[in-house]
Formats: structure tokens, sequence, C-alpha cells
């Protein structure tokens, strides 16, 4: 009410004045008075603007201290019920308000950085200027280091660790070996690009899982172990078995020195003849498992996913037909092309294809499709579905181990053998299957 007041009294005071100073000029004062009269009321004019403007003063001063964070100062309140006096009080709850909101940002922030800070992964973020802002206690002590102002300085460390978080991208990671003073790291390194503000930075993670390592390396030792001790002795114990029981016949006849008669030559060939067979059993298992032992590197080239899919029919077509099996193809984009080894993935095609050939025999509804397409992710997914009866929840956690096999007939080294090609070639092989309904193959290629 007192701004109101104010401004009005002075409206009135300045209209009173220009009334007298045009009563001045009409009545002919003289000089001196009309321009006594012009000067006051300029000053008027000028006290009234200055009046008119200060509140627009205090509300400018007010989002100046917004701006640059001030919220400490405080606006005098007399709590006589002017305007002036409700404006003051609004600018305190304000201020007080953003205060408040400034020291709970302030205490997230803190919260978080601690958290990051005392995280048991290596947490590294920089920008694209490669400065790093956040280095936690963890990335320190992997990399034994106090203090790292930028990524650059990383290449003095381990250069393949440098290359790696300056090459890998969004969900991008890799395996790096770095020596330690505890010993040698295994580190599985993770980034994410991220943008905040219209500006791009990455977040690095740094996971020693040396000791996960040991221990899956170890259960894997000893899976082989029982596999090949398994394996071999179902074909060592009846072939000694057999060949002792051989040798105490012939001593025996070489004793009484008597002649063979036809019916032992038979026994003693048929004998031999096993021995044989299972000899070459053995010869098989050693093979294979050379085979899977010795995979070579994969020699990269365009391959066209239409034409992979069209030798594979060409490649199988006698057992789809013999089978009565109806393939179906999709391919989408038609032109789909994938950057790898043409022998090496047609290889794991047909261990796929062929696993679902035997699949569906059995089946009322005798379907193969093969799926090429490319995910949200941008990469390159191929798919190999059945409509066979499914694999048992049991055994699915077990199909990639070598050897491992359901079938009356194989030497389960097919699915091992396509996951390590898979990994080969930077990527992945995951099924997936409901009693039933069938199951799918699913070859994730990253690019």
């Amino acid at each position: 009410m007192d701004y109101k007041v104010g401004l009005l009294g002075r409206i009135a005071l300045l209209a009173g004045s220009l009334f007298f100073l045009a009563y001045t000029i009409i009545d002919e004062w003289g000089v001196f008075m009309i321009s006594l009269f012009i000067i006051m009321v300029i000053i008027q004019i000028i006290f009234l603007l200055r009046y008119s403007e200060s509140s627009f003063k205090k509300v400018r001063t007010f989002l100046d201290n917004i701006k640059q964070d001030k919220y400490s100062q405080v606006y005098p309140v007399k709590f006589d019920g002017t305007e002036t006096d409700d404006l003051h009080i609004e600018f305190n709850a304000i201020l007080a308000k953003l205060k408040e909101d400034q020291a709970e940002k302030e205490a997230n922030y803190q919260y978080f950085r601690s958290v990051f800070k005392h995280l048991s992964i290596g947490l590294i973020t920089f920008g694209e200027n490669g400065e790093i802002q956040i280095m936690n206690t963890s990335a320190k002590r992997i990399l034994n280091v106090d203090e790292l102002k930028n990524v650059d300085q990383i290449e003095n460390l381990n250069k393949e660790l440098f290359l790696a978080i300056k090459s890998l991208r969004t969900g991008g990671s890799e395996l790096i070996k770095i020596a330690h003073p505890d010993g040698i790291m295994q580190l599985s390194v993770y980034v994410i690009e991220l943008l905040m503000r219209g500006e791009k930075f990455k977040l690095v993670s740094l996971q020693n899982i040396q000791s996960e390592l040991e221990e899956k390396e170890m259960e894997a030792w000893q899976n082989l172990v029982k596999i090949l001790t398994h394996e071999i002795m179902n074909s060592i114990a009846p072939i000694s078995s057999l060949a002792g029981t051989l040798k105490g016949e012939l001593e025996n006849q070489l004793e009484k020195n008597e002649g063979l008669n036809p019916s032992d030559l038979e026994d003693y060939l048929m004998g031999i003849t096993t021995i044989e067979k299972r000899s070459e059993g053995l010869i098989s298992f050693v093979s294979d498992f050379r085979s899977l032992a010795h995979i070579p590197p994969p020699k990269f080239s365009s391959i066209r996913i239409s034409n992979l899919f069209e030798q594979l029919e060409t490649l199988l077509h006698h057992q789809i037909q013999a089978g009565e099996i109806h393939l179906i193809k999709e391919i989408d984009p038609e032109e789909l092309i994938l950057f790898g080894d043409q022998t090496q993935i047609e290889q794991v095609m047909i261990n796929l294809t062929q696993n679902a050939i035997q699949a569906v025999e059995d089946s009322d509804e005798k379907i193969i499709r093969l799926r090429a397409f490319i995910d949200e992710a941008g990469k390159i997914i191929i798919e190999v579905c059945d409509t066979g009866k499914g694999i048992e929840e049991e055994a699915l956690g077990k199909i990639f181990i070598p050897f491992f096999t359901t079938k009356k007939k194989g030497s389960g080294i097919g699915l091992s053998l396509s996951k390590q090609i898979m990994r080969r070639h930077k990527g992945n092989i995951q099924v997936r299957s409901t009693i039933g309904e069938g199951t799918v193959f699913k070859l994730i290629f990253n690019g």
C-alpha cells in the first residue's frame, strides 16, 4: 500500500506543478517564475521515475543474487502490511528454498562422490580433451598410481589398456592383462559414453577378475580331467581286460604246446578286432579333442548372409529333404553383410542347423527358421530356430561343455567348437529353449 500511496502522491504533486506551470505561462508571471516551475516539474519527474524504478531495482538485485548463487541476503521485514513488506517476505522465502535446494544438491553430490570413490570396482571419468574428472580409490589401486590428470598418462602405464579405453564405445568391453606389484591382474574394461550439458565424456570401469578367472580355470581343468579320465578309462579298461584274457589264453596254449584250433583262432580274432575298434574310438576321441583345442585365428572377410544361407541349404539339402523339413529363411535387410571368417561361420551354422534337423525328427511340425537382422544396439544377429521338443533345463547349462551331449550319436564338441569360434569373432552364442515349443540358438556379432 505504501508504494501505491507514494506513487499517487508524487503523480498528484507533479500534476499540481504542471497546473501551476500552465497558469504562470498563461498569466505571464515572468520568465523567472516560469523557469522555476519548469525546474520543479523536471525535478519531480526525475524523483517519480526513480521512485517507480526502486521496486524494479530490488527485483533486479534479487535476480542477480539468484544468478550468482547468492542466497544468504535477507530483505528486512517490518510486518506493517505494506506491499514492500510483502515483497521482501516473498524474496526471503524464495531465497530460503533455493538455499535449501542447493544444500540438498551439494549433500547428494558429496554422497554419490563418496560412493563413487569407495566402490570396489575402479571407475574413471574423462572428457573429450582427456582430462580426468573423477578417479576413485579402486582405480588408483589397480593402476598403482596416486593421481592422474589426463587419460593419456595411462599409455605410460599400459599401452594396451590405454588403446582399449580410447577405442571402446558404449557397451564395449575387453580383457586386459596388466603388471601390478601384487602380481598379474586380468582386468575387465567396460566403457559407457555419456552426454551431459552438451559435453561428451566417458565412464570407464576396471574390474580385476583374476581370482574369478583362476577359479573358473581350475573348475575347467577339473571338468576336463573328469571327461578325459571317464572317456579314456571307458576305452582302456575293456582293452586292458581283453588283452589280459587273450594273453592268458595264449600262454596256456604255449605251455601245453598245443596247436590252435579254428574255434580258438576265431575267438582270438574277435578279441583283437574288439581291441582295434576300441583303440580307434580312443584315437577318434583324442582327434576331436585336438580339433577343439586348435582353432586357427579367423581370416576376416565380407560375408553376404543371403549367400551363407543359400550355401547352407545346398549343403544340407539331402538331410532336409529326407526329413521332410520346411526350411524358412528371413533376412532383414536382404543385403545384410557380416564381417568374419567364411569357413568358420559356415561350420557354426552347419553345427546348429544339423542339431535343429535332429531336434525336429520326431516333431509333428518340422520347421527350421534361419533369421538374420540388426538389433536395437546395432549388432548383427543370426538365429537358428526349430520346432523340436526342446532342451531340458538341466541340460541347458551344460550344452556348451566339451563332450557333453544329449544325443545318442555325437561327439559333444559341436556347440563347444561353435562357442569358441564366436569368441574368436568377438561375439557370443546364446540359447533359449522351452519344452514342447522348440529351441532358438542366437549368434551375436558385435561388429
